[in-house]
């Protein structure tokens, strides 16, 4: 009878009630397309991948990323979070099932004649052996498994969470190199403006000792020259840094990196990113970052069931079976059986408000996951809409820039023939080789930014899952 009442009583407990509110997700706070400056082109060739060597292609910004992913502190610390969240889950998952542990024990004890009833020395000795159940709950009301959910929901949105890291180290890596691109032909470009002004300096010079040129064109030479290296050595402490920031993100010097292929000029670089034409919703709640935070609310949400349930009876089961003996070589015998069963039921009577306390406290958390949630998403659309706009406007922008760049080289060639041949004055010439010289640097601006945009569209949309890895499941 009593295995009967026990096998009941464990029934009853896995498959309790439960006092969790049912999860609803909430509407996307968000229009129900993209703004009317973001043009969407159809395909139906879009990228699906979610591989990022299907869109970081050039050799060596694809060897910099794998050497990140392998090397960085912060993936890593990342990355053992969720073995932590899971861990944690472990332990709450292993409160719904009995606690079952063996025990053996032998005891003895002596009682003097003085304290005895007989009035003689009392003296007893037993052994034990036994399977016992220590203070297990019967989860009626689904407190244990409402906690159990939490711990889930939480270890799900810390594994979004890393997902979510890896795709910005990713992007940051490879938006990083692409940085150090940029400075290297710049600080090129201006090492090669020096050059030139240094020499455009001694042939004021020479011209002004000849009676050509005045004093103010040999100010405005030294003045050009001297501008043109303060311009070189900031371009050259820009690109230190860039270098430095590289080598955190990566985690281990670049420079000491085997192996690793040789790179391609600014120019000719590019990275896969199709324009995708799903809708808002579509698009961004499969970002890790957004289901995270939907996690998070889950977790919130379950943790309300377990503050109700908080407030009802609970009842523990406390038994043990086995045998017992007063001698070791009788502990086996017929007739040496021995169990026990106590169970126990505790109702709340008064307890100062702390079960409301935490009542109120699960709620109000409910309500901050809720507003994170939407603020997630809202931040994801406007990011998403923001870099779909700029991709577009970047290609006209990077296209005038370079037709500039164009014109004011070609104009730097005819004014420096007029110089030369002492048609144009000194002034016009360095005008031109300013206009020259700060079209080719905004070219090459532009053109970063513009694969930088297209880095972040691969984080703002991958779903940071590689082939064969499974997402946390949906609500």
């Amino acid at each position: 009878m009593s295995k009967r009442f026990v096998m009941a009583a464990l029934a009853l407990a896995i498959a309790g009630c439960s006092l969790t509110p049912e999860y609803q997700r909430p509407e996307a706070p968000v229009a129900a397309a993209w703004p009317k400056n973001v043009k969407l082109k159809l395909s139906s060739k879009l990228v699906r991948s979610d591989r990022w060597q299907d869109y970081f292609t050039e050799p060596r910004m694809r060897g910099l990323i794998a050497a990140a992913l392998e090397h960085n502190r912060d993936l890593r610390i990342a990355t053992a979070r969720i073995a932590e969240a899971r861990a944690q889950y472990g332990i709450q998952e292993a409160g719904r099932l009995p606690n079952v542990s063996a025990t053996a024990g032998h005891s003895e004890s002596s009682s003097p004649a003085s304290t005895s009833i007989t009035g003689r020395e009392f003296k007893s000795q037993r052994y034990d052996v036994n399977i016992s159940v220590v203070s297990f709950e019967l989860d009626f009301w689904g407190r244990v498994a409402s906690l159990s959910e939490a711990a889930k929901a939480n270890y799900f949105a810390t594994e979004e969470a890393q997902r979510a890291f890896r795709l910005s180290l990713i992007a940051d890596v490879a938006n990083a190199y692409l940085s150090v691109l940029e400075l290297r032909e710049r600080t090129r470009l201006a090492a090669a403006t020096v050059k030139t002004r240094a020499r455009y300096r001694e042939l004021t010079d020479r011209r002004r000792e000849m009676g050509v040129s005045s004093d103010m064109d040999t100010l405005q030479a030294e003045g050009a020259f001297q501008s043109a290296r303060a311009e070189y050595a900031s371009l050259e402490r820009q690109q230190a840094a860039a270098e430095n920031l590289l080598d955190l993100l990566v985690g281990y010097p670049v420079a000491q990196l085997k192996d690793l292929p040789s790179g391609r000029s600014l120019t000719l670089q590019s990275i896969g990113i199709a324009q995708l034409a799903e809708l808002p919703a579509e698009a961004l709640l499969r970002r890790p970052d957004v289901r995270a935070a939907e996690q998070r609310l889950i977790a919130a949400n379950a943790n309300i069931g377990a503050a109700r349930a908080a407030f009802l009876p609970s009842i523990t089961l406390t038994g043990s079976a086995g045998t017992a003996s007063r001698t070791l070589a009788g502990l086996f015998d017929a007739g040496s059986s021995a169990w026990s069963f106590q169970p126990s039921l505790v109702q709340p009577l008064f307890d100062a408000g702390r079960n409301e306390a935490n009542l109120d406290v699960a709620e109000a958390r409910k309500v901050i996951a809720v507003a994170d949630y939407e603020k997630t998403i809202q931040q994801a659309f406007r990011e998403v809409a923001d870099l779909l706009n700029a991709r577009e406007r970047l290609a006209v922008q990077l296209a005038a820039q370079q037709a500039n760049a164009a014109a004011q080289g070609r104009r730097l060639k005819l004014v420096d023939a007029r110089y030369s041949a002492g048609i144009a004055s000194y002034l016009e010439l360095l005008d031109a080789q300013r206009e020259a010289f700060a079209a080719w640097q905004g070219a090459l601006q532009v053109r970063r930014l513009q694969l930088t945009t297209a880095t972040q569209l691969y984080k703002a949309l991958a779903r940071g899952t590689e082939d064969g890895e499974s997402e946390a499941p949906a609500p």
